[in-house]
């Protein structure tokens, strides 16, 4: 069986309610016909069913009808519930007048509760209960009967058959309950799911945009300024910029193109549809793989060319660490880094990576001078500020990366002048046990 089947259904839902209910209403009546008329005569006779109820032509054919009404109503069940299950209670109301009976018969009218308890489940709650109205009203009907004709037959039966129509009411509406909160809590889970993926793709959409934004910005600006006195250098900040700006289409692509294809694999479990002939056939979009510490000295030779020196320190034992602490380490220094090219005046930054035991240290200090400094300052706490309009995505995103990974986010303006970002991720025990990599600056 392949691995996506699902598990097969326990016995009980695998029966159609139409069939129990037809089981347990053919069981009931055909148990007193075989005892009580067709087994040799005993010490034994029943008041309800008679040896000779169904003598007559009229009889039989009462109860040949009961069969034919209730076995109707029980194979539409499922597709046509509120009808049927008139039909059921109709046709045990036949079988009690084959029988001459002025009372209900109590095993089945069983069946009727086994059809009321499917009503309750599966339908709204105003029609569960006009359906157990009728059955009770059915009830009801029986004990003014034989109050109108004077009749006194004993203990009725009808307060006990009663009680099972309201037992079978409750059972089926507890479990149209629990059936109407699972599926509120899977489309809160569902809609909470959505809420952080596109928080995540938003972040990840702000943190590779505005640092090649940031880029091209500064490279474009650079050309303009000698493209009449050094057209070569002119030359090659546009080439960076085109460089740039390829790469940045590429990551959008890659990301369009995942959106894609979740959209692809969501469309059959919402609409019950298979692929269409369109996207039959359609290979899916690359996603690529996702960006990390390993980037990080392309990111450093990116912004270097572009007019801003980013030495990078890597500190401790480099080894493999888990692919969301890897991005997000990654991430934050790209937005950190995004911060002091279009914020700092400063010409350079350092960032460092130090991996500790039980923890990776990322850090981006840059001496941006006084005057452009509060100008950052300023930016960041409007940042800030406009977080909970949604507005802001700069701090806000790598607080939120690291609070989601139980880390530790600082920054702020460091003593003198410049600004320092530092985050603090943990790491599990058993994250990496790669070689040990010499303690190296560029």
């Amino acid at each position: 069986m392949p691995a996506s089947a699902p598990p097969p259904l326990p016995l009980l839902k695998r029966v159609p309610p139409g069939l129990w209910t037809a089981l347990v209403w053919v069981a009931a009546t055909v148990q007193p016909v075989v005892e009580y008329v067709l087994m040799p005569p005993r010490q034994q006779y029943s008041l309800s069913h008679p040896r000779d109820g169904l003598d007559s032509f009229t009889a039989r054919a009462l109860l040949a009808l009961a069969f034919l009404v209730v076995l109707t109503g029980s194979a539409l069940l499922r597709r046509r519930t509120a009808p049927a299950y008139g039909l059921v209670l109709v046709g045990t109301v036949i079988s009690s007048v084959a029988w001459r009976q002025n009372e209900v018969l109590p095993l089945p009218f069983l069946a009727v509760d086994v059809a009321l308890c499917y009503v309750a489940a599966t339908r709204t709650r105003r029609t569960a209960i006009v359906a157990a109205g009728g059955a009770l009203g059915v009830l009801a009907g029986y004990l003014v009967l034989r109050w109108v004709r004077g009749e006194e037959s004993g203990t009725s039966s009808e307060p006990f058959v009663a009680l099972t129509v309201v037992i079978a009411w409750l059972i089926g509406n507890s479990v149209h309950q629990a059936r109407a909160h699972t599926a509120e809590l899977h489309a809160r889970a569902a809609t909470q799911a959505v809420t952080a993926e596109r928080l995540r793709i938003a972040r990840d959409m702000h943190d590779t945009v505005a640092h090649s934004i940031g880029i091209i910005a500064l490279q474009a600006g650079a050309a303009a300024r000698v493209v009449d006195t050094q057209p070569a250098r002119a030359r090659e900040a546009m080439v960076t910029v085109e460089h740039v700006g390829r790469e940045t289409l590429t990551g959008l692509r890659r990301l369009l193109g995942a959106l894609r294809q979740a959209d692809r694999e969501e469309e059959p479990a919402h609409g019950d549809q298979g692929p269409t002939g369109r996207d039959r056939g359609r290979a899916p979009a690359p996603s690529g793989p996702a960006d990390g510490l390993g980037d990080l000295e392309r990111l450093a030779a990116t912004t270097t060319a572009a007019g801003v020196r980013v030495e990078v320190w890597w500190r401790g034992r480099r080894r493999p660490l888990p692919a969301d602490i890897d991005l997000a380490a990654f991430r934050i220094v790209q937005e950190a880094v995004t911060n002091v090219v279009r914020h700092s005046a400063a010409d350079r930054c350092q960032v460092t990576v130090d991996y500790r035991e039980d923890e990776l240290l990322v850090e981006v200090v840059d001496r941006g001078k006084s005057s452009m400094n509060t100008q950052h300052i300023q930016h960041i706490q409007h940042t800030e500020r406009t977080a909970a309009v949604g507005t802001g995505f700069g701090l806000v995103g790598m607080r939120e990366r690291v609070a989601l990974l139980d880390g530790r986010f600082t920054a702020g303006p460091r003593a003198g002048s410049g600004f320092r970002v530092a985050a603090r991720l943990p790491l599990p025990t058993a994250a990496g046990t790669g070689p040990a990599a010499t303690t190296e600056a560029r």
